[in-house]
């Protein structure tokens, strides 16, 4: 039976922990970070929703060809990893989260205030988070500690929490 109907017949009450915008506000103090499994999921989800599409609009519209890419693919990389930075901080800035993250109910907050972080804070989890991608040492971290917080959360300030009622 899904949510609403519950909330419609009086079994389940809308929950606090959201705005009416559905984004999350002042929540659970001792929240943890969600499980890395949902988190894997959500970034996967979002490597095809956000990444692909950017690919295949530099790839064959800005640099017109495949070939083309190949020859200037330094610049075309760097037009990746501007659109995908921005679309991806525009993303946790305004909504605290992904269409991954959405998909299975994770939020980005800053764990001292339970609100959206800031710019300097998103910024700082994006470019760890890459740090955190192109080395082994990033990826064993949230296997190693009891929080499950990644390299990138630890470096910004930031935890991705998972509310499955919001």
């Amino acid at each position: 039976m899904g949510r609403w109907r519950k909330v419609k017949q009086g079994k389940a009450q809308i929950s606090p922990s959201t705005k009416k915008d559905g984004s999350p506000s002042k929540a659970n103090p001792d929240e943890r970070c969600a499980p890395v499994t949902l988190r894997l999921k959500a970034f996967l989800v979002d490597s095809f929703m956000i990444t692909m599409p950017i690919f295949y609009v530099v790839i064959y519209l800005v640099m017109g060809s495949r070939e083309g890419f190949r020859d200037h693919m330094g610049q075309g990389w760097l037009i990746i990893l501007a659109l995908h930075a921005t679309a991806t901080i525009a993303f946790w800035a305004f909504k605290a989260q992904t269409p991954g993250m959405k998909a299975y109910e994770l939020f980005l907050l800053d764990p001292t205030t339970h609100e959206r972080p800031g710019f300097v804070k998103l910024l700082l989890r994006y470019l760890m988070m890459q740090t955190a991608i192109l080395s082994m040492f990033g990826l064993l971290i949230p296997f190693v500690l009891k929080s499950r917080a990644a390299l990138h959360d630890l470096v910004s300030g930031t935890c991705i929490v998972w509310r499955p009622d919001a």
